[in-house]
């Protein structure tokens, strides 16, 4: 059974950072991009970062470039995202996602439908 599990996720100030980290299992993921998207009430999920299968590429949101940072530990099976200068409208449920589509070595997907496996989601809250 393949499971994304995320943690990390809180309450903190505008301005305070925090990481999240999603902890793959049931299968490696070495292979393949990575990817982080958020989902605030009443919002379609979006986009905020992916990552390449070797970690040699990176792609962000407008909205968050400059600030958050996505990394991945292929030995351990996981990825991370390193969240800075955090603003309100960053208040979401944040979702680790995994695809198992390939489309060259530098394949970072921006889309949900590109993912194919999901993490139940972590709550981030910033408090302005």
């Amino acid at each position: 059974q393949v499971q994304l599990v995320e943690s990390g996720g809180g309450l903190v100030q505008a301005g305070g950072s925090l990481k999240l980290s999603c902890a793959a299992s049931g299968r490696t993921f070495a292979s393949h991009a990575m990817g982080w998207f958020r989902q605030a009430p009443g919002k379609e999920r979006e986009f905020v970062a992916s990552i390449s299968w070797n970690g040699g590429s990176t792609n962000y949101a407008d909205s968050v470039k400059g600030r958050f940072t996505i990394s991945r530990d292929n030995a351990k099976n996981a990825e991370y995202l390193q969240m800075g200068n955090l603003k309100s409208e960053d208040t979401a449920v944040y979702y680790c996602a995994a695809s198992l589509r390939y489309d060259g070595p530098y394949y970072t997907p921006a889309k949900v439908d590109e993912y194919v496996y999901w993490g139940q989601g972590t709550q981030v809250t910033v408090s302005s």
